[in-house]
């Protein structure tokens, strides 16, 4: 049930975006504490602006029914900003991350939801 969700300015091939999503993937799971076989991590590429100019950007919105506070938060900034860095070439002051905890009512999978 956990989701973390990139979008960037960033094109990738095929193999760097497996790459980058199993590292993501991982992270988030031993981070927030939740099997990785929940975890889904998607890639987007899209026009960016930030800082009141155009360049290499990145949005990475983490959801999750549990298992996100501050101090979990807090834990996973570094290593995805540290991640996506690595895989993008964005510095991490290019990096703007949301984190949203989702009540279990409000989450659906296999046609219907977590609560």
């Amino acid at each position: 049930m956990p989701l973390l969700k990139i979008e960037t300015s960033v094109a990738l091939s095929g193999d760097e975006q497996k790459t980058l999503l199993a590292a993501l993937s991982k992270i988030v799971a031993e981070v927030i504490g939740k099997p990785e076989q929940y975890v889904m991590v998607v890639y987007g590429q899209s026009a960016m602006r930030m800082s009141g100019r155009d360049g290499e950007a990145a949005f990475v919105d983490i959801r999750s029914i549990g298992g996100l506070s501050h101090a979990v938060n807090q834990r996973l900034a570094a290593p995805v900003c540290e991640i996506l860095s690595d895989a993008l070439g964005i510095p991490p002051d290019r990096i703007y991350l949301n984190f949203t905890e989702v009540a279990a009512g409000s989450w659906g999978w296999n046609g219907s939801t977590f609560a």
